[in-house]
């Protein structure tokens, strides 16, 4: 059983990774959704907190428009988890792909 509500007793049990946890009504403001998304999915979003791993495993996301795009996604705190070291490398890395849209070629026949 993942979950069940006692009303009468008024009691929560949830199942945390095989761990039965039980919660007064009282106290479910205790409970919070938590969420990962990519970056990528991110844009055009805010959230409160954003915590943001920069490690040199992920070498190839390690980069600096990435890096602004999930800091920026912050509204009230930002936190970098991970290496100095992964963060310069991010900052240093600067790949912009040409883009090819035919979106000049487009616009001028419109």
């Amino acid at each position: 059983m993942d979950h069940y509500i006692n009303f009468i007793d008024q009691k929560v049990q949830i199942n945390f990774d095989g761990r039965d946890v039980e919660y007064d009504f009282s106290s479910l403001d205790e409970i919070v959704h938590a969420y990962a998304i990519s970056i990528h999915k991110s844009q055009g979003s805010e959230y409160r907190v954003v915590i943001i791993p920069v490690v040199t495993q992920h070498y190839v996301l390690l980069q600096r428009n990435l890096i602004y795009t999930a800091i920026t996604r912050g509204k009230k705190l930002v936190v970098l988890v991970g290496t100095k070291k992964a963060l310069a490398m991010a900052i240093n890395t600067v790949k912009s792909f040409k883009r090819y849209t035919r979106l000049w070629h487009r616009l001028k026949q419109a």
